[in-house]
């Protein structure tokens, strides 16, 4: 795992495919022992983030149901940033952010440090911030935590830079994999964001690795370490798990309502990530690397926004169960969706450790289910896939990725009836998005990153080399002081 080598995978992907198959004859062992292990390590990292996330989340219930939402949730906010600030800035800055960016850059050559370390500070840092109240979700976390201990496996057993690259990208899809129970989407999202390979071999090690990883995670949910239970039922065996179970129709007049809709949430998706990227150039702007400053005013600000709304704004969990069961109406959907845009990139600007899938899946719900009451009101035509389709739709614009976001909307109903619907406004949408920019949020936010490290670099830089002041007269000795 040497430099050198980094190199000649960079400049020769096809010898990187022929060491990755040599290792597989040579040490087929260890390259079963860490996919097993990073299919492990990104199910219990991605299980324990969604049990600390529920756990301080119903605390934060029980305090609102005792107390008024003013006095809980501005304080909680701040002393939420303060918390999962110090443990970043401290112990491992790396682990700020949504993470993907962090793997991302790893797979281009980057300098980005990872190991056990940043996993684990990513745990208990992400289970603060959103426990405590920022608006986002486990998804990027899972990704980086994930890869994090592909990466440490990697390094244990000591295996070349190019099947190190390989694991740490599955690791991040089977992050995707265990939080969504969603193991093709976690599959593509490897596949479509993080390697852009289709290499035979790579699909191999991606595919395997993210099938074992929600294999371990109903394994565990079965140990209790599940929110929802888990998928393995000690009679019955593994089951699907459906998050919700509409009655779905598919008609061929759907097509065309459904490629507007991808019209409209394409749109509206790219308006989402310049404003989320505006945020974040803002807020390295206001406070540079200031991050627990920028988390605790943050939490404290989100804190009394959600304060002035609804009871139902306080837990949104159950705010996506409300949309996609669809059960809110147009004024609910609306102001879902403007409280999220709004407050989703507050919460990515102020650094702390979340991902934006979950909040992605939610706006995108939202529209979906206001554009499918105005069809219903207008028309008379009830298209019964609008909620997911706009889920799927919305993550498809936003990160590039339609195949992901079909499969990750799928997963939530495990029904086959609404792929095709799903399919086809993701791929309206992307197209859409792809009119805009044809990079993804996370690339040009990994591009704004590394763009300010590079400056604060130069910076130091040329601190560390600035020529030393010249003396003053008075200091400089008198030559004559030296004369006989």
């Amino acid at each position: 795992m040497t430099a050198a080598s980094d190199l000649e995978e960079k400049q020769d992907p096809s010898g990187s495919s022929r060491s990755i198959r040599r290792l597989l004859e040579r040490r087929w062992l260890v390259v079963v022992l860490a996919l097993m292990f990073t299919g492990l390590g990104a199910a219990l990292t991605g299980v324990l983030f969604k049990l600390g996330i529920k756990v301080l989340g119903a605390w934060r219930l029980e305090l609102l149901a005792d107390l008024p939402a003013w006095a809980v949730l501005p304080g909680l906010g701040a002393t939420g940033g303060l918390v999962s600030g110090l443990l970043v800035s401290r112990l491992a800055p790396s682990a700020g952010g949504s993470g993907i960016t962090h793997i991302m850059g790893f797979l281009k050559h980057r300098a980005v440090p990872m190991g056990l370390k940043v996993g684990l500070v990513k745990l208990i840092a992400g289970i603060v911030a959103i426990g405590s109240g920022f608006p986002l979700g486990p998804e990027g976390p899972a990704v980086q935590m994930g890869g994090s201990v592909a990466w440490q496996l990697a390094r244990w057993l000591r295996a070349p830079a190019a099947f190190r690259r390989v694991l740490v990208a599955a690791g991040g899809g089977a992050g995707i994999a265990a939080v969504f129970h969603a193991p093709i989407g976690g599959f593509f999202y490897a596949i479509e964001e993080l390697l852009h390979s289709v290499r035979p071999v790579v699909m191999l090690l991606a595919i395997v690795t993210t099938f074992l990883a929600d294999a371990w995670a109903d394994v565990l949910g079965l140990a209790g370490l599940s929110t929802g239970g888990g998928g393995l039922n000690t009679g019955l065996g593994f089951q699907l798990e459906k998050e919700y179970e509409p009655l779905v129709s598919f008609l061929p007049i759907d097509l065309g309502y459904l490629i507007g809709l991808g019209v409209v949430v394409g749109v509206l998706a790219e308006l989402y990530c310049r404003y989320v990227l505006a945020m974040q150039k803002q807020g390295h702007r206001w406070f540079g690397d200031r991050l627990v400053l920028r988390m605790v005013i943050s939490g404290a600000l989100l804190g009394g926004v959600y304060a002035c709304l609804p009871s139902a704004f306080h837990n949104l969990e159950g705010l996506q169960d409300l949309i996609g069961d669809g059960k809110a109406d147009i004024p609910m959907a609306l102001g879902t969706f403007v409280v999220l845009f709004f407050s989703t990139g507050l919460a990515a600007a102020s650094g702390a450790p979340g991902g934006l899938f979950f909040p992605m899946l939610t706006l995108g719900g939202a529209i979906g289910l206001a554009c499918g009451i105005w069809v219903e009101a207008l028309t008379g035509h009830v298209p019964s896939t609008y909620v997911f389709a706009g889920m799927g739709a919305f993550v498809a614009s936003c990160s590039r990725t339609p195949i992901t976001a079909m499969f990750l909307a799928f997963a939530l109903t495990k029904n086959l009836l609404v792929l095709k619907p799903i399919l086809v406004a993701c791929l309206a949408s992307f197209l859409i998005a792809r009119l805009f920019d044809h990079r993804s949020i996370y690339e040009r936010q990994m591009g704004l990153e590394f763009l300010e490290e590079d400056h604060l670099q130069a910076e130091n830089e040329r601190r560390a080399f600035q020529p030393p002041k010249p003396q003053s007269d008075k200091d400089e000795p008198d030559p004559e002081d030296h004369n006989p």
